[in-house]
């Protein structure tokens, strides 16, 4: 049975709630906006967590990763279950999915994105809309989300929601609906003006809601502005519905309850944002922005999931199917985060598109056929699990120890040819190499890594050098993934530069000889190869000419001649590093019938080589990678004159649609290194950039090779 709760909304248990009660809730916005805290604010008011944590204490539920503590903010997905009855009498069942500011993981956003169905964009009442602000934004328009915004922070020093709610106007081409004012700003904030229902909620210092005055009227201080700003309201929400709007213009105004259902419809397609205001920490408007939430917000049965089908194998050759959230459908399931339990091992975090899941039913990998039993199933608060029997569409829940669920896997009752839409492509933009302290470090390195990717698939890893390069999306992405590498997998490195794959060639055609001739008594071992070496064509690689006439090397060792040739290339030239982009011709040479031998040969061909390289002299090229930077237009001439001093060639500028200008240049590798870091500070975090490997071109004279370690 559910518990009772009042008509202001409050804490709900009770029987599983039905697809259209279900509400999956992601909170994104600039780092520092007040996310978690304001998720602490809402599983305290549901009745969730008996009191609220502090993030600088680090006691919250969706901050609960020793890194997170450590740092003070959100470095990776939480998910928090909460149930909440709201004013209109139904019962919800609500996962919060508590996103990180930082750019750094933004892979977090990514994969809340991908199983919301409302993103409530969190913006501090002190800080306005910030650069962060403005790439959630972005994001969800490309998601396609509806959003719903919170200002935060309403209780600090120098909060001005109303300053926050222009800039919201101008910053982006969004219909916003302010359905709340505050009453009080800064220290002096009590309570919340209801735009639809023109009353007046406060609250007492541990939070809890009370009207003003007798009948909620609101106070005189507002009265005029919140009068004002209802009818501007009402009239935007009933233009939307036909019946409203001939109503509304005979004199007679919708009620409360009818003006939020056509609001909800507008959220649902995009053609509404609300804006409400809330204190996490003093709880104001906490409970009515809960309401809100769910009462304006979609369920998933009002958004089907889409999924993946073979090129023309939809409905009129379409290659995308809509999965409706039908709890009696087929069992399809989306893994959208797993991550490693010190207790109970691999978690999979998944969202329920299609049927039911109980434990112990049997799930299979859609595309690979690989089968797992639901062994455990339950919700997530955070570090706490909380058992439950089965999970329908739309819900979010968790299960441990399933090997086929990787991140972005569908699992479901048989296989089949579909697929989840992939998540945003974030190639790595910062990387160090990576130097095990000791043996068992080394030998267990490997598999290790491979985890820390499948929890965070914007990790990138390369073990096919020389070097073990780990790469990410910037230097705390990076701080981050060693420190847990060493706490969850007791794996312990140092980190060192990424060496720059210079490489050397030749510009100019040369002969050389290959001798060896070395007699110890038996048998010697001889061998003369005569080379001509010319330089191809960069990026032609290698290429061996037999023009030998006569015999003089037998046809048998010359793949003994290729394989000392190509040893000695990549050993390195005379400024150490590997040689490519060379024509070796073997043009004469002389064998004996009984010392010479494929070793002998083996080693004139390298000798051959490293004394045409000699004569030659060889030049130095670097690596060249194609850029591309996205920038506000107003950082525009400050990247360009960066790239310039990165011995960077601009190659095209251009504009989006959303004002931003996109700068391509090819850029050198070794001038990269640190580039993410800098595009940030050059552009306050508004830039971002990716790149890719173009061409070799020759290294500038007077220009110093970055160091190899």
């Amino acid at each position: 049975m559910g518990t009772s709760t009042s008509s202001t909304g409050g804490p709900r248990t009770g029987p599983r709630a039905a697809p259209r009660a279900v509400r999956n809730v992601a909170l994104v916005g600039h780092s520092g906006a007040g996310k978690t805290t304001l998720a602490e604010a809402f599983l305290h008011r549901a009745g969730a967590v008996a009191r609220p944590g502090s993030v600088t204490e680090g006691t919250t539920v969706c901050d609960h990763e020793p890194e997170e503590v450590a740092r003070g903010i959100s470095v990776a997905l939480g998910v928090a279950h909460l149930d909440w009855t709201a004013t209109d009498g139904e019962a919800y069942r609500v996962t919060l999915l508590d996103t990180p500011g930082s750019p750094d993981f933004v892979g977090a956003v990514d994969a809340a994105l991908a199983v919301a169905d409302l993103a409530v964009v969190v913006v501090s009442a002190v800080d306005g809309v910030r650069s962060g602000t403005q790439e959630v934004w972005r994001l969800c328009d490309e998601a396609g989300i509806p959003r719903l915004v919170l200002v935060s922070q309403e209780d600090r020093a120098r909060a001005s929601f109303r300053t926050v709610l222009d800039e919201l106007r101008s910053t982006f081409a969004a219909a916003f609906v302010p359905l709340e004012l505050p009453l009080g700003e800064e220290q002096s904030l009590h309570g919340v003006a209801d735009v639809l229902a023109e009353r007046a909620r406060e609250y007492d210092g541990d939070g809890q809601l009370h009207w003003h005055g007798h009948d909620g009227a609101v106070p005189g201080d507002v009265r005029d502005e919140e009068h004002a700003l209802h009818d501007q309201v009402v009239e935007d929400i009933v233009t939307h519905d036909d019946d409203q709007l001939e109503a509304y213009l005979s004199g007679q105004e919708p009620g409360v309850a009818e003006l939020e259902r056509t609001l909800a419809q507008e959220v649902r397609d995009g053609e509404a944002v609300p804006v409400l205001l809330a204190s996490g920490l003093t709880g104001v408007g906490v409970d009515r922005a809960l309401d809100l939430v769910c009462e304006l917000g979609p369920s998933p049965a009002d958004r089907p999931a889409v999924v993946l089908l073979p090129d023309g194998a939809g409905q009129d050759g379409a290659s995308t199917t809509e999965v409706v959230a039908d709890p009696g459908g087929d069992t399809l399931v989306q893994v959208f985060r797993t991550v490693v339990d010190p207790y109970v091992g691999q978690v999979s975090v998944f969202k329920v598109l299609s049927g039911t899941v109980a434990s112990g039913d049997r799930l299979v990998d859609v595309a690979t056929g690989a089968e797992d039993r639901v062994h455990g199933l339950f919700r997530l608060r955070g570090r706490e699990h909380v058992a439950v029997e089965r999970v329908v569409a739309g819900e979010v829940a968790a299960a441990a120890k399933l090997g086929a669920a990787t991140t972005g896997a569908l699992l479901g009752s048989r296989r089949g040819p579909v697929s989840a839409r992939a998540l945003p492509d974030r190639p790595p933009v910062y990387a160090q190499a990576l130097r095990p302290v000791s043996q068992p470090d080394d030998d267990k390195l490997s598999a290790s890594l491979a985890r820390l990717v499948a929890e965070d698939p914007t990790l990138h890893v390369d073990l096919t050098g020389a070097q073990a390069v780990l790469g990410g999306l910037g230097d705390t992405h990076l701080a981050v993934a060693l420190e847990r590498l060493e706490r969850s997998f007791g794996v312990h490195v140092t980190t060192e530069p990424v060496q720059v794959a210079y490489r050397e060639t030749i510009t100019r055609t040369v002969e050389a000889e290959g001798r060896l001739k070395k007699q110890s008594g038996g048998h010697g071992q001889f061998a003369v190869v005569q080379l001509r070496v010319a330089p191809l064509p960069r990026g032609a690689g290698f290429e061996l000419v037999n023009a030998v006439v006569g015999g003089s090397v037998p046809r048998q060792y010359l793949p003994a001649v290729e394989r000392g040739v190509t040893e000695a290339m990549a050993a390195g030239g005379p400024h150490g590093y590997p040689v490519v982009d060379l024509r070796v011709e073997v043009y004469d040479g002389k064998a004996h019938s009984v010392d010479s031998s494929d070793m002998a040969f083996r080693t004139a061909g390298a000798t051959g080589l490293r004394e045409a390289l000699a004569a030659a002299g060889t030049v130095v090229l670097e690596p060249v990678s194609a850029v591309t930077v996205t920038v506000p237009a107003d950082a525009q001439g400050d990247v360009l004159g960066d790239l310039s001093g990165r011995r960077g060639h601009i190659t095209a500028t251009g504009s989006l649609p959303d004002g931003r200008v996109v700068v391509d240049a090819l850029v050198p590798e070794a001038e990269l290194v640190r580039y993410v870091l800098d595009l940030r500070s050059l552009t306050g975090g508004r830039g971002s950039f990716t790149a890719r490997p173009d061409r070799y071109e020759v290294l500038p004279h007077g220009v110093a090779a970055a160091p190899t370690r």
